[in-house]
């Protein structure tokens, strides 16, 4: 696993917003800081869990989405948010984790 980000939810406005109206979400960019760290609002009818959408989270980089996310407890099912990207969210200790699966050919950006 390697380090991507951490999300921190707000319910303010923030420097920089980048709407996702496809994910019912608006965050900040997490690369334009050297610790990774992105603001995300959720809408009002964003589908999911309140876990995600009040408490802060940490996403890895990892090789096999699936293989990491095997005998955790998945609150976000694999989905794939843009392409060449996959992610999933687990919960762990009672805090969310986000994971991503990501193809460096296809995301050069990433």
């Amino acid at each position: 696993m390697k380090f991507q980000h951490i999300g921190i939810p707000t319910r303010d406005r923030f420097e920089g917003e980048i709407p996702l109206p496809h994910l019912r979400i608006t965050v900040s960019d997490h690369a334009n800081n050297p610790f990774g760290i992105q603001w995300q609002r959720y809408w009002d009818d964003a589908p999911y869990p309140d876990l995600v959408k009040t408490v802060a989270h940490v996403a890895f980089e990892v090789d096999d989405l699936m293989a990491a996310i095997a005998g955790h407890k998945v609150i976000i099912e694999p989905n794939s948010p843009s392409p060449g990207v996959l992610v999933a969210f687990i919960e762990v200790n009672g805090a969310p984790v986000e994971l991503l699966q990501v193809d460096h050919a296809r995301r050069p950006d990433l």
